[in-house]
């Protein structure tokens, strides 16, 4: 599982590039003003419209001037505001350069005298970013969300649009967030749903399996498909390729799955390594499973036993 070690030490969890444009970044249209980037650490989900682009989640460390490139083949304006889904390096490390250069296409101001856009997360975001909480070293205090929340959502209305962030607890982390596009249809999911491989989960930072189960639930909640079952309300996982309602109720069940058999054998009196030899993601290995890398089927079983242990 992930170690308690820097922010800037979390390694990319995955990487969906589906073609080779300038900078090894894809480009594509979502729904209505919804258009998502691939290639840049993790999805990055672009709202654009008259008041400027609002992003969801700012990409790696060096790839912020690629970012900002193709956001600027949407749209003229500068960036109003930047959503953070989770502390993950591969999804915060754009927030500084970004946040600051926002006005760069438009003169270096992003409306009413401000230079920089707006970063938003939920409160434990920020706890574990400014090294409040936890055993993380502090990241800069230029990547650090401006404007919090410590409820269960916050709502904006950007671009002739209603805008939900929807905190998911203990989830995929504990300071997890959910970016639902009202009037386009489109849920940014994070690292709730990332449809590489196996289910990250940080249980260092707060994350455990029933939270991301109830976070996969809380977006099948809000997704709708269209009469032939395909398409309807479009989810942007955190990495891999865009999904509809179906895609997550698989990878939900999946995961309800692995879990129960997890606590079944736990209940037995099996130990993790009993657990692990006996497989409990056996029909699920060729689809998602990885025996190297950084996220490997072996971690996935350890993080799924340890938020058991922890949470009976």
């Amino acid at each position: 599982m992930l170690a308690k070690t820097s922010l800037a030490a979390v390694l990319l969890i995955g990487l969906c590039v589906a073609g080779a444009p300038a900078q090894d970044l894809e480009i594509l249209h979502v729904q209505n003003n919804v258009y998502a980037i691939f290639g840049a650490g993790g999805n990055v989900t672009v709202q654009v419209g008259p008041e400027g682009p609002v992003i969801v989640d700012s990409g790696s460390a060096g790839r912020s001037q690629d970012i900002m490139d193709a956001v600027a083949t949407l749209s003229d304006r500068p960036i109003r505001g930047i959503v953070n889904t989770h502390v993950h390096a591969d999804h915060v490390d754009g927030n500084e350069i970004i946040s600051t250069a926002a006005g760069f296409a438009s003169g270096g101001t992003t409306g009413a005298g401000r230079r920089d856009a707006t970063i938003y997360a939920h409160e434990n975001l920020l706890l574990r970013m400014s090294g409040a909480v936890g055993d993380d070293e502090p990241a800069p205090v230029g990547m650090w969300p401006g404007n919090t929340y410590f409820n269960d959502v916050k709502e904006l209305f950007v671009n002739g649009e209603a805008i939900q962030i929807l905190h998911t607890p203990r989830a995929h982390t504990d300071g997890d967030s959910i970016v639902f596009f009202r009037r386009s249809d489109v849920i940014a999911a994070g690292g709730v749903y990332s449809n590489t491989g196996f289910p990250v989960i940080d249980v260092p930072r707060g994350g455990t399996v029933d939270g991301l189960i109830a976070a996969l639930n809380t977006i099948l909640d809000i997704v709708i498909p269209a009469p032939t079952q395909e398409r309807g309300t479009m989810v942007v996982p955190g990495h891999g390729r865009i999904a509809d309602e179906h895609d997550v109720l698989e990878y939900r069940d999946m995961l309800v799955i692995v879990r129960d058999r997890v606590q079944a054998m736990i209940d037995r009196g099996m130990t993790l390594a009993e657990i692990r030899d006996a497989n409990p993601t056996f029909e699920y290995d060729s689809r998602y499973g990885s025996d190297t890398g950084f996220w490997t089927t072996a971690d996935f079983v350890e993080a799924v036993h340890a938020s058991l242990v922890q949470d009976p």
